[in-house]
């Protein structure tokens, strides 16, 4: 791999395929806040239900704006590409384009949600094994300076809690797509471990409580019509809270990260975190929709 990794995006339904490149390659971005060592050659874009051809067309028009060449044929957006973005923000897409990315045998980043149901993620495990590829999928929440910073006060909790927006979903479930920003800073601060989901929707949104092997237990709280993400970490009567704060260290802590993964310098978040997060949402999915407890499925062995 060359020493500045040439990158792909696939996807411009989502705001990072145009806040990512910004660190890297818009000259006006902070100099403190540029991330060096890695250039983005092609975006591919195509419509979902979360953005049309007019949303599309100003992406484009920035991503060209800094270099950045968009493309409607994914062969051309790949061409001689080091590493992959998967920027897509409708989750159903997730399996077959990470599918075709890794016939390419390079490291993949997959934006948040992992997928739009658990089968789908499994399956993208097995093509990952398949084709030993390396990637990592994540929430840009759980690099927010705050959570880390109250995590590593208090790495060992007995309760966690944490909350954020709910938002509506062009496509698909709400809770899976919205809901893995504030599922993700769960498993920040507990760590794996969760067995199983109670999810209790009411007219403000939806509230999660996470049981988990050892005896601990984790709240998430989802509200429509909010914006505000923050959490609190318990042990005896020890407690930390924590808001999010946001700005460009957010991104530019994810899009940094992202580079040393690809440049296998960092493993990134770990698979099998990752993948709790995406058994999680699905069973606070059906919990809302059955009524009752649902388990967590665990990782499974491919």
């Amino acid at each position: 791999m060359s020493e500045t990794i040439k990158a792909a995006i696939i996807g411009l339904d989502t705001s990072h395929a145009t806040e990512f490149p910004k660190f890297i390659h818009d000259p006006a971005m902070d100099p403190e806040f540029r991330v060096h060592g890695m250039t983005v050659t092609r975006a591919l874009r195509f419509e979902t239900p979360f953005q049309k051809k007019e949303g599309l067309d100003k992406r484009q028009a920035y991503l060209e704006s800094i270099g950045v060449k968009v493309t409607e044929d994914f062969e051309e957006a790949v061409a001689d590409c080091d590493a992959v973005f998967i920027e897509i923000n409708d989750p159903s897409y997730h399996l077959d384009y990470f599918r075709k990315c890794a016939a390419l045998g390079k490291p993949v980043f997959l934006d948040k949600p992992f997928a739009d149901s658990l089968d789908n993620a499994i399956e993208i495990l097995k093509i990952a094994k398949e084709n030993h590829i390396r990637f990592f999928t994540a929430s840009s929440l759980r690099f927010d300076a705050n959570i880390v910073k109250a995590h590593e006060e208090m790495p060992e909790i007995e309760l966690g809690q944490t909350w954020g927006p709910l938002g509506k979903a062009a496509a698909g479930s709400s809770i899976i797509w919205y809901g893995v920003h504030t599922f993700e800073m769960l498993e920040k601060i507990m760590g794996p471990g969760a067995i199983a989901v109670t999810s209790v929707p009411d007219r403000c949104g939806v509230v999660c409580t996470v049981a988990y092997a050892d005896g601990r237990r984790g709240v998430v709280e989802l509200t429509r019509n909010n914006s505000n993400y923050g959490g609190v970490l318990r042990k005896g009567g020890e407690n930390r809270m924590f808001t999010f704060v946001g700005g460009k260290h957010l991104y530019h802590n994810l899009v940094a990260d992202i580079g040393k993964f690809f440049r296998g310098e960092s493993e990134g978040v770990p698979l099998k975190e990752s993948f709790e997060i995406m058994a999680m949402l699905e069973a606070a999915e059906l919990s809302v929709q059955y009524g009752r407890t649902m388990p967590v499925y665990q990782f499974p062995n491919l």
